[in-house]
């Protein structure tokens, strides 16, 4: 084979190399460009001005598998298991524990709130985090990857439905992986008082400053 013939099959090779590539930066391009677009239409839904409610079960990382409900409104929540009560009003978090009747006063950390707010990806998402999707059954499942390492939430899949509604948020705090499913989600009007400590209905609590 000639040296002439050699370095044209080299160049096609170079150039077919060069296509795919941008093949797949197009793709990929296109790819995170709908996922924003589903998790853009998910948040206005989820962070309706007047707030929303719905139920869920967490497991994983250290939680034990149970069930509860929770209130939200913008970054203000309030959550409620069988143990254990939280409420935060995007400043300061109370987490009241009902077998020791102690609460604890805190400003949590990003991967803190996502763990009890399974909602807080509705701002989660719009800086700091590389997008990719896939349709598994029917449902969107994007996928979150910080760009930065500092994160306390490095990665994070959301599982969609065509109704764009949120069905599960699993979250990796660290080395371990929190697993949220949600369900009965509805639109519900939330008083800013919800997401505060109600400290008169608690009167012998002890109050645990961790600030």
């Amino acid at each position: 084979m000639g040296l002439l013939k050699i370095t044209e099959i080299m160049k096609a090779k170079l150039f077919l190399t060069v296509v795919a590539l941008m093949l797949c930066c197009s793709l990929y391009a296109q790819n995170a460009t709908q996922a924003k677009r589903i998790l853009d239409k998910t948040a206005a839904i989820v962070g309706r001005k007047g707030g929303a409610a719905a139920d869920f079960t967490i497991s994983g990382g250290s939680y034990r598998r149970t069930g509860g409900s929770i209130a939200i409104k913008g970054s203000k929540f309030m959550a409620s298991t069988p143990q254990v009560k939280v409420w935060y009003d995007g400043r300061t978090q109370w987490s009241y524990t009902k077998s020791t009747d102690e609460v604890n006063v805190s400003r949590p950390t990003e991967a803190q709130r996502a763990a009890m707010n399974p909602y807080s990806f509705v701002t989660m998402y719009r800086s700091g985090y590389n997008l990719s999707m896939k349709i598994i059954n029917g449902a969107y499942r994007i996928h979150l990857q910080a760009t930065n390492k500092s994160r306390s939430v490095q990665q994070m899949y959301i599982t969609i439905g065509k109704n764009y509604l949120p069905m599960t948020v699993k979250l990796l705090q660290g080395k371990h992986w929190t697993t949220i499913n949600i369900r009965n989600f509805h639109a519900k009007n939330q008083s800013d008082a919800l997401f505060v400590f109600p400290a008169k209905a608690y009167p012998n609590a002890e109050i645990i400053d961790l600030r």
